[in-house]
């Protein structure tokens, strides 16, 4: 099994896990200046119930966690299969680099300055190694 592509998902796990820290060690001072408790929060509530209360420049960090746990995913299985079917070399990992290098840059972007114009064209570039990754992976698998 080759196992270097594993190093890129592995980064973007880490990474996800310090954009949560990132988005609590803003959204925990930013609702305490709006007098917000979470021991007083009803049952069933969701951090989108916090849009408009605390400031979007403060949300945009949990905008991004929340995409981490998105399209990434498309992204792991797609890196376990090339790791299985022997493909995770070459190509596949420089993509599988690419994709996490971009979705880290992507993140701090949203996160901070957020432009959606550069944003999406950050999104297009990490979507198109996912997608030559994918379609590797399923030609690895057939052949």
């Amino acid at each position: 099994m080759d196992t270097a592509i594993l190093a890129p998902a592995s980064l973007l796990v880490l990474w996800s896990l310090i954009m949560l820290f990132w988005m609590a060690g803003t959204r925990f001072p930013a609702m305490a200046k709006t007098g917000a408790d979470l021991g007083k929060a009803p049952p069933g509530g969701r951090g989108s119930d916090l849009e408009g209360v605390i400031p979007d420049k403060v949300n945009w960090k949990s905008h991004n966690y929340t995409h981490l746990m998105e399209q990434p995913t498309l992204f792991y299985a797609t890196v376990v299969i090339l790791a299985l079917a022997d493909a995770g070399h070459g190509l596949n990992l420089y993509l599988a680099w690419g994709y996490v290098i971009i979705r880290i840059i992507h993140s701090i972007w949203q996160a901070t300055v957020n432009m959606v114009n550069v944003r999406f064209l950050l999104f297009i570039a990490s979507t198109i190694c996912l997608l030559i990754m994918a379609i590797n992976a399923l030609w690895a698998t057939l052949f």
